[in-house]
């Protein structure tokens, strides 16, 4: 009966789909990605009907949704682009126009790949010099604490590596199945990696009232809990945070890494802002370098693996996805697991490759482009910490907005007060309070936020977040307009 009803409908031209949102993976299914999700899809058809003609409150969209410092008119490194087009078009090595320095550089990268062509494959793990000089930048980094270039894996950005470590340490089934503790709020890349692979997220909460701090009790609180339905191996840290800004202070890491050896925790450092420092009393401080120097028996034990890249820093060049991963105290056999891992996705990108070897060998002194390099270095981190500055300033200033100062990172995470009647409508439609806030700043202003259900937030409290990459000037516009239509808002629900 069911070939003659198949039968029937290939006759009628009509057959099921092989893949649905029933048949498909429901792993992926349930994934969700705030920073490119609704609120950005509609920004996206706002500027399609802006560009048509269609009369809105606004002329353009300014979109602060996301971390994409050149997308937000951050000019690029010109040694870094100077290098980059030298290997991706060696012709120009003949030029005038390039600094002999950036010849070298990209004459050596040549050197190192396979036909002298940057269009080559790469080693999986990338290519030897440049693991190289990822490790003798950690110890510079780090001041003197050796790093081995066999602990390092180039990647496509931070986060195919974050997701590449995760993937190794998921296993189990039922009350076996391996718990990950994330931040919250937290970056989306975390909830939707574990939501693909099926573990169980693990929820530990900053304090907001500290300055979003880390509290080694709270830790103890989620992990206690976890423990009861699922295996507790992997606890997570962005530091600088993102999306809260903080900045962690060394005794704090101390803390944290006490812990996760006392619990037997794998431990994931995300530390891809930590050229993002603003605040006068914050410093960065790599968990490598405090794990080294805690000595015996974190030291020698504790398993990490931190995470940096070229898309954040004063770098800002998302576009071409370069990243790296430095394992330490992994097990040998497991770190060969992970580069059997790599191998199957060929190599990592080799133009950002390229941009991490120049980030982590930069010019030096001496070297004919070594000045224009600091200054443009400097100019654009001198930049963001002004930005940082005026949003937490400005923000504050409206009644209902509270806004933690911006220590590092590139974002700020304000908090806001919403009215009961705007809760009742956006129960009524069927979103979180903070999307519908978001939603309609969106509609009205065309400032493009997300909303912090997003993130993750303890309940009862909302918030959006924003990052400080526009421009100056536009900042202070956006600012100002966010703050306005705060304003409006809550009048109009109250």
């Amino acid at each position: 009966m069911a070939n003659k009803n198949m039968k029937q409908q290939v006759m009628n031209g009509i057959r099921d789909k092989v893949l649905t949102l029933d048949t498909m993976n429901q792993s992926v299914k349930n994934i969700e990605y705030a920073v490119r999700g609704p609120i950005l899809l509609r920004a996206m058809e706002l500027e399609r009907e802006l560009q048509q003609g269609v009369k809105k409150p606004f002329t353009e969209i300014i979109r602060a949704n996301i971390g994409d410092a050149q997308a937000m008119g951050q000019k690029p490194i010109t040694f870094m682009r100077q290098v980059l087009a030298l290997c991706q078009y060696p012709d120009l090595l003949s030029s005038p126009s390039f600094p002999e320095d950036a010849k070298k550089r990209a004459m050596r990268i040549l050197q190192a790949c396979g036909g002298h062509s940057s269009g080559s494959y790469s080693a999986s793990a990338g290519i030897q010099t440049i693991r190289e000089n990822v490790a003798r930048y950690i110890e510079h980094r780090d001041r003197g604490i050796a790093s081995d270039p066999e602990n390092i894996f180039l990647s496509t950005g931070a986060s195919s590596a974050i997701m590449a470590v995760l993937n190794l340490l998921v296993s189990g089934k039922g009350k076996n199945r391996t718990g990950v503790m994330i931040p919250i709020p937290q970056y989306p890349l975390y909830s939707a990696t574990l939501a693909e692979f099926d573990a169980v997220q693990i929820n530990y909460c900053l304090n907001e009232e500290h300055q979003w701090g880390l509290d080694v009790a709270e830790l103890q609180r989620a992990l206690g809990q976890a423990k009861a339905h699922c295996q507790p191996r992997v606890l997570c840290v962005i530091n600088p945070g993102n999306p809260t800004g903080q900045v962690l202070s060394r005794e704090n890491i101390e803390a944290v890494i006490r812990f996760a050896y006392e619990e037997h925790l794998f431990l994931m450092a995300d530390e891809v802002y930590q050229d993002n420092i603003y605040a006068e009393a914050s410093q960065f401080h790599s968990f490598k370098k405090v794990l080294m120097e805690m000595g015996p028996p974190y030291a020698q034990q504790l398993e990490l693996a931190s995470f940096h890249s070229c898309s954040k820093g004063y770098m800002g060049e998302c576009g071409f996805r370069g990243g790296y991963t430095e394992v330490v105290n992994m097990d040998p056999a497991v770190k060969q697991q992970m580069l059997k891992f790599q191998s199957v996705r060929l190599c990592p990108p080799v133009p950002g490759q390229i941009l991490i070897d120049i980030v982590t060998n930069p010019p030096q002194p001496g070297e004919p482009s070594y000045q224009q390099f600091q200054q443009e270095k400097k100019a654009v981190l001198a930049g963001l910490a002004e930005k940082a500055q005026l949003t937490e300033k400005i923000l504050n200033k409206q009644p209902g907005i509270q806004c933690n100062p911006v220590q590092g990172a590139m974002y700020s995470f304000p908090r806001i007060q919403l009215p009961p009647k705007a809760l009742q409508r956006a129960k009524e439609l069927g979103q979180p309070a903070d999307m519908f806030f978001c939603k309609q700043l969106l509609e009205e202003t065309g400032i493009c936020v997300v909303p912090g259900s997003g993130f993750g937030q303890k309940e009862g409290t909302y918030h959006f977040r924003m990052t400080i990459l526009p421009p100056l000037e536009k900042l202070k516009i956006l600012l100002e307009k966010l703050s306005q239509f705060y304003a409006k808002f809550t009048q109009e629900y109250s």
